[in-house]
């Protein structure tokens, strides 16, 4: 027999318009992922200073046992940054005229083995990006490199947050990283992007345009030992534990497969309408029925994405002293030493 997927499709459509509105977006709507890694003939090149190149050599060799850290380090940056905007928003509220959110958004895709964090905090502008990630000996690098000398140098995962370099951690787990910026100073949103083991870096006009309103977006391609951290119950578990005492919210979205089964069973005419249903039984098939072999069943499969706020609990300075357990301002003193016993 045959029968056409008109009701089908209308499920499917249906389904569609159900997830969009509550947050959820099928595969076939995301934006393609670009495998293009070379940068374009515009980009500007910059080498990285001395100082910067000695403290990244450090820090990824020196952490290697404990990659983890590099989402700390990012999620400590973007809670950084949106404070920066909440305080200079009081007295120029227009810096919120783009963007009016304070939160962090973490996404993965594990096809293309990249995972993002992205934040609606102060941004970059191009001098920033250019500074900040690379060419002047801002003090925090200079710091770092000197309280080595006076620590274990296989053991500077408490020393890379109090210092401001912890965004080179990032090289832990990235084959390449891109980061994308835009601050209300600056026009343009731009892109800094380097990859692992290059003395220099490039930065160049975003060519997806002000895609973000405000704020920064860090993109890891990931290496291939790294590719577990596109997974989203190893994020949700680092990102709860990294998360606990920051007060913005922390969005996470995950991914999820579902199969539908289908009938593959269909005609169409030329320009692409329905033919009716066409139902055919002879006689023998009448006289028959329970002979009939039966088809194997076909499914598809549809991914969907949903947005899952990780640290929803109060921060701990916000509850009675009484409702803290010992165990909890241990995990809280841990977390605000950035690791250091």
């Amino acid at each position: 027999m045959r029968f056409h997927r008109l009701a089908f499709a209308a499920a499917i459509f249906a389904v569609g318009s159900l997830t969009q509105q509550h947050g959820f977006a099928l595969a076939a709507d995301e934006a393609p992922t670009a495998n293009e890694d070379i940068p374009p003939a515009d980009a500007e090149n910059f080498e990285f200073q001395a100082e910067v190149n000695r403290m990244m050599d450090i820090v990824v060799n020196s952490l290697y046992q404990n990659k983890d850290v590099f989402l700390r380090e990012l999620i400590s940056n973007a809670s950084d940054a949106l404070d920066k905007i909440r305080f200079l928003s009081l007295t120029k509220p227009e810096l919120l005229k783009e963007k009016e959110d304070f939160e962090i958004r973490i996404e993965y895709n594990s096809e293309a083995n990249t995972l993002t964090v992205r934040d609606s905090g102060v941004g970059m502008t191009h001098d920033d990006l250019v500074e900040n990630l690379g060419t002047v000996a801002r003090s925090g690098t200079t710091k770092f490199l000197d309280a080595l000398q006076e620590q274990d140098k296989n053991d500077v995962s408490g020393l890379i947050g109090k210092f401001g370099v912890g965004f080179y951690s990032s090289f832990l787990v990235a084959d390449r990283v891109t980061v994308a910026s835009k601050n209300a100073a600056d026009s343009k949103q731009y892109i800094w992007e380097s990859r692992n083991g290059e003395d220099k870096f490039h930065v160049y006009p975003d060519p997806r345009g002000n895609s973000l309103g405000r704020g920064t977006e860090i993109t890891l391609h990931l290496k291939e030992d790294a590719v577990d951290y596109a997974d989203g119950d190893r994020l949700r578990n680092l990102v709860t534990h990294y998360s606990e005492f920051v007060t913005h919210p922390i969005h996470l979205r995950i991914t999820s497969t579902t199969e539908v089964e289908v009938d593959d069973e269909e005609e169409s005419t030329e320009d692409g309408e329905e033919k009716k249903d066409d139902i055919e039984v002879s006689d023998e098939e009448d006289s028959s029925e329970d002979g009939e072999e039966e088809k194997p069943k076909k499914y598809e499969t549809i991914v969907t994405h949903e947005w899952e706020e990780i640290n929803n609990n109060p921060a701990i300075w916000t509850r009675e002293k009484e409702e803290i357990t010992d165990e909890e301002y241990r995990d809280f003193w841990h977390v605000v030493a950035k690791g250091v016993s």
